[in-house]
């Protein structure tokens, strides 16, 4: 018989869901500094932030759905959607922070 979910299980995915907020807010910033001639982004980064979203999205869903159809907790539900969108999110974080601002 599978364990209950803990209090750490629920908290782990609230910090999940801050980091994803909180690197998402990032990612807007530095691609608006970018539109705006503050930040060094590539010309493909418009075409990225909209074609990345689609993919990131699509995976969660799918895993959502995979781990609620296999009889998952609804902490590891929510676990298996927000794991894509934090590996994407993290990533483009890390990218454009080593970017940084537009000097010239």
């Amino acid at each position: 018989m599978a364990r209950s979910a803990t209090p750490f299980d629920y908290w782990s995915n609230a910090f999940e869901l801050g980091m994803l907020t909180a690197e998402a807010q990032a990612v807007i910033a530095m691609r608006l500094w970018g539109m705006g001639g503050l930040w060094s982004v590539t010309k493909s980064e418009n075409a990225r932030m909209v074609d990345e979203k689609r993919d990131a999205i699509t995976r969660s869903m799918i895993d959502a759905g995979v781990a609620a159809a296999t009889g998952k907790r609804p902490d590891q539900i929510v676990a298996a959607a927000v794991k894509p969108l934090r590996q994407k999110t993290r990533a483009n974080s890390k990218r454009l922070a080593k970017r940084g601002p537009k000097l010239r």
